[in-house]
C-alpha cells in the first residue's frame, strides 16, 4: 500500500512567510517540504486503478476505503461553452468512497484529489464538469457504512500522460495520502 505522511504546515508556508521566520526554523520547514516531494516522487506505487486503500482523517473516527475505479483521459466538457484553456484538455477520475469510520464524512473530495504526470507535476481538480459520468457535488456527506461514487475532473496540458492519482481526506490536508498508479 502506498501511503505518505505529508508535512502540510511546511508545504503551506510561502516564501514571504518563511522570510519572517528565524533562519533555523525556516530551513527546517523548507527541508521538511523538500523531503516529502522527493519521497513521493521517488517511490513507486504497487497500488493501481481498481485497488482500494484505507485512508484516515485527522480524528480516529474518520476513515474511508477509497478506490480509484476509472481514469478517463481525455474526456470532453459537459458544457460546450465551458472548455479548458488553449493547449489543455480534460481528464476525469472516478472514485468510490466507503465510510469505514464511525464519524460522518462531510468534505469536498475534489479538494483532496490530484493527478501526477510522468515528470512528477501535480494537477489539482478542475471546475469543469465532464461527459465521463456523474461528478461529485461540491460537498459529499457519507454516513458510516455508506458509499459515494463520482468523478472528479482535471485540466491538464495536452500531451500530458497521467501516471498516478493521489487522494487525501480533510480537503487534501490529512497526513494519510493514497496513491494509485495509472497504466
Amino acid at each position: 500500500m502506498r501511503r505518505s505522511t505529508v508535512p502540510w504546515a511546511a508545504a503551506l508556508l510561502t516564501a514571504p512567510v518563511l522570510a519572517l521566520l528565524p533562519a533555523g526554523l525556516a530551513a527546517s520547514a523548507m527541508a521538511a517540504g523538500s523531503a516529502h516531494a522527493v519521497a513521493v516522487q521517488g517511490d513507486t506505487s504497487d497500488d493501481k486503478v481498481g485497488d482500494t486503500l484505507r485512508l484516515t482523517g485527522f480524528k480516529k473516527a474518520e476513515a474511508l476505503d477509497v478506490t480509484v475505479t476509472k481514469v478517463v483521459d481525455p474526456t470532453r466538457a459537459e458544457d460546450a461553452y465551458l472548455v479548458p484553456s488553449a493547449g489543455k484538455h480534460l481528464a476525469a477520475v472516478q472514485f468510490r468512497l466507503r465510510n469505514t469510520g464511525t464519524a460522518v464524512y462531510k468534505d469536498s473530495p475534489s479538494n483532496g484529489a490530484t493527478v501526477v504526470d510522468k515528470q512528477g507535476q501535480r494537477f489539482n481538480s478542475s471546475l469543469f464538469p465532464t461527459r465521463a459520468g456523474a461528478e461529485f457535488p461540491a460537498t459529499v456527506t457519507v454516513r458510516p457504512g455508506g458509499t459515494a461514487l463520482g468523478f472528479i475532473s482535471f485540466e491538464v496540458p495536452n500531451g500530458t500522460k497521467i501516471v498516478a492519482v493521489q487522494f487525501a481526506m480533510e480537503s487534501g490536508f490529512a497526513d494519510d495520502v493514497g496513491e494509485w498508479s495509472v497504466p
